[in-house]
């Protein structure tokens, strides 16, 4: 790692305006998953969606492993770029560890946490040797390898079967990442850290969402997370997958607006 690298100058989309909300997407997509989000913000909200490192309009960097700590840089200098002090940070799958990281890294920097189908815990052994088995099919086969392996894990059974538009909008957009973004990242997020004991030291607001048919992270792990962050509270979006934010966007606006409206007023963020 090196100085240059914690200051990759992300792109990112954003809508709205007042107070800002960062939404951080799964892997191995980019902000174009917050699409229906950025469609209709809440009130008085701007939200502001980033592509991490070498995903979507962001470039890629020179470090052999994207771990989660230089994305959580990346994302706290967009934020000193925007001057926003203290955003509210969702984030979901991989979005998820980097907003961890950032509590980590700065926690005065968080007003609040969303973590939508993700976990605390680190890899096991067998599924980092799993992610490194795959960063190194796509180093010689290629992106498809990925699509061909994540897309059906990614989405519900309802929404395989019944919405082809967003089975197609999560292909297309996988097919945007470069192989080496995709093995670094894969490598990135099997050497991430333990952020479970992390959890009971959040000390702000909390909201913890997942898709009712999640088969990658799964209900067990979500109850974990809201029982272990004070405060937090669980919601569950039935006919959803991995991305509730696209596969049930009515709903997951929902759950989100309500937290949102809850949040004590501060005075700045």
């Amino acid at each position: 790692m090196n100085a240059a690298s914690r200051n990759v100058n992300l792109e990112w989309r954003e809508a709205g305006s007042g107070k800002p909300l960062i939404l951080l997407h799964a892997f191995p997509l980019n902000s174009a998953m917050w699409g229906k989000q950025l469609a209709g913000p809440p009130p008085g909200w701007r939200l502001i969606a980033p592509d991490l490192r070498g995903f979507g309009g962001s470039p890629d960097a020179d470090d052999a492993v994207y771990t989660m700590d230089l994305m959580a840089g990346d994302v706290v200098a967009l934020m000193d770029r925007l001057q926003l002090r203290s955003p509210v940070i969702c984030g979901i799958s991989m979005g998820g560890y980097v907003a961890l990281e950032m509590w980590r890294q700065h926690p005065d920097r968080v007003r609040a946490l969303i973590l939508a189908d993700t976990r605390a815990g680190p890899d096991s052994p067998e599924a980092a040797r799993a992610r490194e088995r795959l960063a190194q099919r796509v180093e010689k086969e290629g992106i498809d390898v990925v699509i061909e392996t994540m897309l059906p894990k990614l989405l519900s059974t309802t929404t395989r079967y019944h919405n082809k538009g967003i089975v197609s909008a999560v292909a297309a957009m996988m097919k945007e990442a470069g192989p080496g973004a995709i093995a670094r990242t894969l490598r990135g997020m099997a050497a991430r850290r333990d952020s479970e004991p992390l959890l009971r030291t959040i000390s702000v607001p909390g909201l913890v969402v997942v898709g009712a048919e999640d088969v990658i992270t799964g209900r067990g792990q979500s109850e974990f997370l809201a029982r272990s962050i004070p405060g937090a509270w669980l919601e569950t979006i039935d006919d959803a997958g991995h991305l509730p934010p696209m596969e049930r966007a009515d709903e997951f606006n929902r759950v989100v607006k309500t937290f949102l409206s809850r949040l004590p007023q501060v005075a700045h963020a």
